[in-house]
């Protein structure tokens, strides 16, 4: 079941009603995909599939031009992940298969099709008008150590800490990693650091991974309710990461790059203070002595 909950939502009225609507086509294609095998024996299926490339149509256009009207700068990351989706929606062809041969296949495009659209919405959509960019709001400490000032684009606030001891060092970690990706783009970028930014990000994505393994065992251990919505949101923050491969195929990877880091930093900071916070929150009120104890 997939719950149009608070966390859904962009605030954004049209979006948010369209995404709704959304979802309730989605619990009822999961239902009859989970209750009959025979679904891509009939027209119901196909008139799936057409209903999502029509709502694709209509639907993106929609978030893309409140997007443009605002200068979102996701627009154009937005403009490809829709135009990938409707590519793999309109490539498909069945023609000159048999009903036995069809199941598979369209059962499996299914499946996709609502994966794909519950993490987008989770996972992107919720960041429309949030993510910033952060060169724009460096912050100046001073280093005693060394008596030199330095510049951080990426902050560990104190509004993401989550009062678990291992999860809060694992994120002021991946802060941290962003931020020296961040200082080495905006500071010492030229085409030869490209490969070693992309080793940078190999290592976030690798700790990122880590993390969310050790996130989701605490999680289970103390049966956390949100365990699989977590679990989803962490896959889909993955395939995000593994984006940056893109960025060899654009004409200015440094443009890339930051707003690659740009979402990510957004990202950890809103799943942080929206789902993190609420594991805290879930263990202290079953156990106050437990947040000690992790």
């Amino acid at each position: 079941m997939f719950n149009f909950t608070e966390d859904c939502m962009t605030g954004i009225d049209i979006i948010d009603e369209e995404h709704k609507q959304l979802f309730e086509i989605i619990n009822h294609l999961a239902d009859t995909l989970n209750n009959n095998t025979d679904i891509a024996d009939k027209t119901e299926a196909m008139d799936y599939i057409q209903y999502f490339i029509e709502y694709g149509k209509s639907h993106f256009a929609h978030e893309e031009a409140w997007m443009e009207r605002h200068h979102d700068q996701e627009l154009q990351r937005q403009r490809f992940a829709h135009k990938f989706f409707m590519d793999k929606m309109q490539s498909i062809d069945l023609m000159g298969l048999d009903d036995k041969e069809k199941y598979p296949i369209t059962k499996d495009l299914l499946v996709y099709m609502i994966k794909w659209l519950y993490g987008h919405i989770l996972n992107s959509d919720t960041l429309i008008g949030k993510v910033v960019h952060l060169p724009a709001y460096p912050v100046v400490h001073h280093n005693e150590e060394n008596g030199k000032d330095e510049v951080i684009y990426c902050e560990f606030l104190p509004k993401y800490h989550t009062g678990i001891e291992q999860i809060d060092m694992e994120h002021k970690k991946l802060f941290a990693i962003i931020n020296d990706i961040y200082k080495m783009t905006e500071e010492d970028y030229s085409n030869d650091k490209y490969d070693e930014i992309l080793g940078l990000l190999d290592r976030l994505e690798e700790y990122t991974q880590s993390h969310f393994c050790h996130e989701e065992e605490i999680m289970e251990q103390h049966n956390f309710p949100e365990l699989e919505f977590q679990k989803n949101a962490h896959i889909s923050f993955i395939e995000r990461l593994s984006d940056r491969d893109m960025g060899e195929e654009t004409e200015n990877p440094k443009e890339f790059l930051e707003s690659l880091l740009d979402f990510l930093y957004a990202w950890l900071g809103n799943h942080i203070m929206k789902h993190d916070a609420k594991i805290a929150q879930y263990i202290s009120q079953k156990n106050p002595l437990n947040l000690t104890k992790l």
